[in-house]
């Protein structure tokens, strides 16, 4: 594999300028910036989406339990075949837990992403 760097000077130190540092943002930048009305909006964007969501699907998971264990009859009613309630619920979770996961992946890529990538750009010195 060719390149266009120099080969090192053989018996001395890599005299080639290395990239630029940037400096980490201080405890204090981190704090302000975390108090900031922008973040508050980022944080505010997750939590209305995610807590909301995490609640109903521990909900719908524990009437689920709640159900197998204390509603059997109602849980074993044929609905066609050899296909009961309990199947259909159950594989029910399987399929909210999937939407729920898409759901969420394009609320971070619309709301959630393009916030945080203006905080990070200004933490970083871009902005």
């Amino acid at each position: 594999m060719a390149t266009d760097a120099p080969p090192p000077s053989k018996g001395g130190p890599d005299t080639r300028s290395a990239p630029p540092s940037t400096e980490a943002p201080s405890t204090e930048e981190f704090i302000a910036e975390q108090e900031s009305a922008e973040f508050a909006e980022l944080r505010h964007a997750h939590r209305s989406f995610a807590f909301p969501l995490t609640v109903a699907f521990i909900a719908w998971y524990l009437l689920y339990v709640l159900l197998s264990n204390y509603a059997g009859d109602f849980m074993g009613t044929k609905l066609f075949g050899n296909i009961n309630v309990a199947l259909v619920l159950g594989l029910g979770q399987f399929l909210t837990t999937f939407l729920i996961a898409w759901w969420y992946s394009r609320h971070a890529a619309t709301k959630l992403d393009p916030k945080a990538e203006a905080i990070k750009s200004r933490m970083e010195g871009g902005a």
